[in-house]
């Protein structure tokens, strides 16, 4: 791992509704990025700025960033930022991916492209499509897809950091993202998501009848300490994860389950799929948080079959990035873009809308 990888594997901020994470934990392991063995000469020194020291091309941010998620570790074991390294001690950098040098290719993949001009475009992304390249996922994704679409363009390298994806959803989330082709653009745009003044709304369909027609859901967001292949929220106070608020508006009810409408006020790695499920309606279909088994509604064998019926339409969890809006990175106009509802998700809600009708009649 060179130092300029560890630049981009530690971000500074995470600013997206959900880090396609799909590909990227197999099982909750951690692979060795890098090694380091303190000389017999060493003063002790906290371990981020030891760290630091040894790798020019990131911040401390990004390697205090890297402890709190239990990525740093001292003579195998996860220390904290504070920790004073001592003569002898192997510091290591793990992450939850394996080591992986690769180009990132060009590949004739079909883009469904929103808005595009000499700074930016925007892409409606379908469910199923990975966004970044990661673990088991080396092609076929976005990014390859945009390199193509880009291929012409002299001043777009898809291996450049200061280009490309602004943010990331979900492999099984569908909807919008907005790529940056020049770094001034990404700086900009980067700059907006970091300080919240982005415009998005997901819609999601999720089990339950909510008891308020709007509300706002606030708890931190980290890795789950029992499953690390999911998140989950802890309080504020606790000083656990990252502090997440989701607000919600009731679209449509259907008794056993509801449309909502999500405005994201922070972006953290599956925040709407596990705010949602805290307050004990998880997203339909969502495997990962149990959106995936029947949660409400009857016993009878016919309303089990509907229900695999409706698994079997929308085979993912049911959420679509509807809404984007944003500042423009270099005229400053303000932009804003809406995508209809994915095809299985449209199909979905009509198969629910017939399901009430009966019930009605």
């Amino acid at each position: 791992m060179t130092q300029a990888d560890i630049s981009e594997e530690l971000p500074d901020y995470i600013d997206t509704d959900d880090m396609d994470e799909e590909g990227g934990d197999e099982g909750g392991q951690l692979y060795e990025h890098y090694r380091v063995v303190a000389d017999k000469g060493q003063q002790l020194l906290r371990v981020d700025k030891f760290l630091l020291d040894h790798l020019k091309d990131t911040s401390r941010n990004r390697i205090q960033a890297a402890a709190k998620a239990g990525f740093i570790h001292v003579n195998d074991k996860p220390v904290k930022s504070n920790y004073r390294v001592k003569p002898f001690d192997v510091v290591t950098l793990l992450l939850d991916r394996p080591r992986y040098e690769n180009k990132i290719e060009a590949e004739n993949i079909p883009l469904d492209i929103v808005y595009e001009d000499s700074e930016l475009l925007v892409v409606n992304k379908p469910a199923g499509l990975v966004v970044h390249p990661g673990c088991g996922n080396y092609t076929g994704t976005l990014v390859n897809a945009i390199a193509w679409h880009l291929k012409d363009d002299p001043k777009y390298d898809p291996n450049d950091p200061s280009v490309g994806l602004v943010h990331r959803i979900d492999k099984d989330t569908s909807g919008l993202l907005v790529v940056a082709k020049t770094p001034d653009a990404k700086t900009k745009l980067g700059l907006q998501f970091f300080n919240k003044t982005t415009r998005r709304r997901y819609n999601a369909l999720v089990w339950g009848n909510l008891a308020d027609d709007e509300g706002r859901i606030e708890g931190n967001i980290a890795r789950n300490p029992r499953d690390r292949m999911q998140m989950a929220v802890f309080d504020p106070s606790s000083g656990i994860g990252k502090h997440a608020v989701t607000h919600y508006k009731v679209l449509k009810r259907y008794g056993y389950v509801t449309l909502v409408e999500c405005v994201l006020e922070t972006g953290r790695t599956h925040q709407i799929r596990v705010h949602m499920k805290h307050i004990g309606h998880p997203l339909f279909n969502d495997e990962r948080y149990g959106g995936d088994q029947i949660l409400r509604g009857t016993q009878s064998s016919t309303y089990n079959s509907f229900i695999r019926n409706c698994f079997a339409i929308c085979p993912r969890q049911a959420l679509h990035a509807r809404t984007l809006g944003f500042k423009h990175p270099k005229t400053g106009k303000e932009m804003d873009f809406t995508t209809d509802l994915a095809a299985d998700m449209v199909a979905l809600l009509a198969k629910w809308d017939k399901y009430i009708e009966g019930i009605k009649a």
